[in-house]
């Protein structure tokens, strides 16, 4: 197949739209069921070099859900504990490939913004991950192949027009891309920039010891980043993003919303969260938004009179300020890896207060000397990796 007509570009009113090779060769990608659009290739293609990438640096399977071309969240195939299973909406009993544990987990880390998602998987797609995938409101998934029993699960999906697309894996892109802009042609080199464990060598905070799993994490944020609309910054804590803040004009906002993503992230298992209990046959949208509604300052819209109801069994005591201070505080081990330098100080403040512990970031600030004594002044592990990771 050397193009592939779509029905429109990035709005209705954008044709005609197609995606094609310009050497005129076969496209990598193979759509097995469905007709994905513009945005929908946009999120399939990035979400498909991510994985692909992490898996590489990692060897584990790697999983991505994706939304407006940036990822909500992406994570590796680590066995999924009791409680994960729990806040993630898994049987406790069931049991699970390394490659549905990843995309669980991946859909898991912010399950607001996953909603109608693009999900990427590193690995051929099994039943498991599929009947999950299923269950999920998600508008399509690539993945380098799919078992018999997974594609015929997926193409029950949204009443047969689920969009599943097969990539080749050993397809490489060109070294130059193009991109028009107003009827103007950029190009540039392809970004083929290898992140791996030496870029994180050079640690220029008192504190030197980063462990293995440490290091998975800021791969896994720098790696994140690489497919993140700019300014990003990304936390990460035992192999799976907990907050992605991307496309922010300032650096310290991306580190607030990507922070605040991780708070919400972590409160989803305060005791009072997993107590909740809620009526009967509610869709997993609605309770999703419950949970969120409730841990935030916005409670009193779940916790009404005339509105509980609809959503509890039995009325929620209201969580406290006091009581989510006190559980955030118990956040650690997180780490937070940021697409170019932190101009200031007031970036690692912040990240504290979100557990983090490890930091990678380009370095290359004028106030790198107020970095550094910041991380310090914390015990934390900071790695300066010099190199940029925007992705425009």
């Amino acid at each position: 197949m050397q193009e592939f007509e779509l029905k429109y570009g990035c709005n209705p009113n954008q044709k005609p739209s197609r995606i094609y090779m310009r050497d005129g060769s076969d496209l990598p990608i193979t759509v097995l069921n469905g007709r994905p659009g513009y945005i929908n290739f946009l999120d399939a293609l990035n979400s498909w070099q991510l994985v692909k990438e992490l898996k590489e640096a990692t060897g584990l399977p790697a999983a991505a859900s994706f939304k407006h071309v940036s990822p909500a969240g992406v994570a590796l195939g680590k066995p999924l504990t009791d409680l994960e299973k729990q806040i993630y909406f898994v049987e406790p009993d069931q049991e699970l490939t390394p490659v549905a544990c990843a995309y669980i987990r991946a859909r898991g880390a912010d399950r607001l913004c996953s909603y109608g998602d693009w999900a990427a998987v590193s690995d051929i797609c099994d039943a498991t991950t599929a009947q999950y995938l299923k269950a999920e409101v998600s508008d399509g998934i690539i993945a380098p192949g799919y078992t018999d029993e997974a594609l015929e699960i997926l193409k029950t999906k949204k009443k047969g027009n689920y969009n599943v697309v097969q990539i080749d894996p050993d397809y490489v892109p060109a070294d130059q891309e193009y991109k028009d802009v107003f009827g103007i042609t950029f190009e540039q080199g392809h970004n083929f920039f290898e992140i791996n464990e030496a870029l994180l060598d050079n640690i220029v905070s008192q504190n030197k010891d980063l462990s293995q799993d440490a290091k998975h994490d800021l791969l896994i944020s720098l790696i994140t980043l690489k497919y993140t609309q700019s300014n990003s910054v990304c936390y990460v804590k035992d192999g799976m993003t907990i907050g992605v803040g991307a496309g922010q004009q300032s650096r310290i906002h991306c580190t607030r919303l990507a922070g605040d993503k991780a708070n919400n992230w972590w409160m989803r298992q305060h005791p009072k969260v997993l107590g909740l209990q809620f009526v009967d046959d509610i869709r997993r949208p609605a309770r999703d938004n419950a949970i969120d509604v409730y841990t935030s300052d916005e409670y009193e819209d779940v916790l009404a009179e005339g509105a509980w109801q609809q959503t509890f069994k039995v009325k929620p005591e209201v969580l406290t300020a006091e009581e989510k201070k006190e559980w955030i505080a118990k956040m650690d081990n997180v780490s937070v890896g940021s697409d170019a330098f932190f101009p200031f100080g007031d970036n690692i403040e912040r990240a504290r207060k979100s557990g983090v512990r490890y930091v990678a970031e380009p370095g290359g600030s004028i106030r790198d000397d107020n970095v550094i004594e910041t991380a310090d002044k914390y015990d934390m592990v900071l790695c300066f990796t010099g190199m940029r990771l925007f992705h425009h």
